[in-house]
């Protein structure tokens, strides 16, 4: 239950839940849910498309750096208002479907606006929200509320898209596809802008007693990142975050799979997207649940585990149009061992004995590692998939994504180990 002595309405944590995914809808959601349509609509490949992540990555992997700095010097609902409203407006202009070059600024801009002008305030805001006593349900909802809105925007996307199809989508031609897209792209930018509108006016009311109060602490120095440093568990997570983040990265080709393998229309494909998105929500909370009655890290091992299992059940090309059932089952394994990984990340900073005064310096040092995978991920899947298209790319990709899962199923044992340690 929520703490009735908080100052701050449910309504504020609501809409930082929406304002928290929407902001990342026109640069990945759509992808992840339109991946051959988008392809084909800017006529791009697979290794351009991550050419586009790259850029986006290098820039976030500065802005996560300098973004804290900024969040404590203006208020939350300005900065993550101006963010969201420029995201918009950066989806309007592709909608106009920019060519490569192009495509490769906007990407960059958005690195600009969600990370720097975004994420850390977004931080910051359900902080205050959760006060001292409620950060594990304040974060708790915030990722697992972000799942459902995602999944929301997902099958409202389809609805779009598929209305604006006036008849079979085996009949259509990429020109008809391009024109429902863009209807997707544009009602997307709409929703967004409409967003930042409720986070500028609505997220003011937001009590900043506990920001005031927080002013006073000290601020980051060297010594912060020396000390943390020391600790073995810093390192260990800095694996196992970059391992699960980049498995996370390859959820975005189950909607690809399910076309090119499974021989799904591209309507069809994109419901395999929507779905995965619908998962992320009931995994987190009830994941979340079953570590705070024995360990963090012991989930993050299954999870990694079961990973491995299902990548390279993928990888072996065993999943075909004939084994329905086994793809179900598969993707569902697979988003229950990735998820876990996802929820749990900082939830063993408390198990490793991290201590509290520095912990926003262990998350940004980890952070700056274990995020990378939005730099090189795209580019190295792009190769895989553009080297062999179809089945057989995919599943040199999925052993790729094995590789990591095993690397990170090692870190994360080990950190299982050495966490029942006083000091790690």
């Amino acid at each position: 239950m929520l703490d009735t002595k908080t100052k701050n309405p449910v309504y504020i944590i609501l809409l930082l839940i929406l304002a928290g995914e929407a902001v990342f809808l026109l640069p990945f959601v759509l992808v992840r849910i339109f991946r051959t349509t988008f392809l084909e609509s800017f006529t791009i490949t697979q290794t351009e498309l991550g050419s586009c992540f790259s850029i986006y990555g290098l820039v976030a992997l500065f802005s996560y750096l300098f973004g804290g700095p900024l969040a404590d010097k203006f208020k939350p609902h300005v900065l993550m208002s101006v963010a969201l409203l420029l995201t918009a407006g950066g989806g309007f202009y592709l909608a106009t479907y920019p060519e490569l070059s192009n495509l490769h600024l906007l990407y960059g801009f958005w690195g600009f606006t969600t990370i720097f002008l975004f994420w850390a305030a977004m931080i910051k805001a359900t902080r205050i929200w959760g006060g001292h006593n409620k950060q594990g349900i304040a974060f708790g909802f915030l990722d697992g509320g972000r799942g459902l809105v995602a999944a929301i925007f997902g099958s409202l996307g389809v609805l779009v898209f598929s209305l604006f199809i006036t008849k079979d989508i085996e009949l259509t031609s990429i020109e008809e596809r391009r024109i429902a897209f863009k209807q997707v792209i544009i009602y997307t930018s709409i929703a967004v802008s409409i967003i930042s509108i409720l986070v500028f006016f609505f997220l003011k009311t937001l009590n900043s007693s506990q920001e005031n109060s927080n002013n006073k602490s000290k601020s980051i120095t060297i010594n912060n990142f020396k000390k943390v440093m020391q600790y073995k568990s810093v390192w260990l997570l800095m694996v196992i975050i970059l391992c699960a983040y980049f498995a996370y990265k390859m959820t975005d080709l189950f909607s690809q799979y399910a076309e090119d393998v499974m021989s799904y229309n591209k309507i069809e494909a994109a419901k395999v997207g929507t779905y995965l998105l619908y998962m992320r929500p009931i995994i987190g909370v009830t994941i979340g649940l079953l570590a705070d009655r024995t360990r963090a890290s012991l989930w993050i091992v299954i999870g990694f585990l079961l990973m491995t299992i299902t990548s390279c059940i993928f990888a072996s090309g065993i999943i075909n149009d004939n084994s329905t059932l086994l793809f179900i089952f598969s993707i569902g394994t697979m988003a229950l061992g990735v998820y876990s990984a996802r929820v749990l990340y900082f939830a063993t900073l408390e198990e490793a004995k991290i201590p509290l005064a520095v912990t926003g310096t262990a998350v940004g040092f980890i952070s700056i590692a274990g995020y990378t995978p939005d730099i090189f991920a795209g580019p190295l899947m792009g190769y895989f998939l553009d080297a062999d298209p179809g089945a057989v790319g995919l599943q040199n990709t999925f052993w790729v994504m094995s590789a990591f899962t095993v690397l990170g199923f090692i870190a994360a044992f080990w950190f299982y180990k050495i966490s029942k340690e006083t000091k790690c």
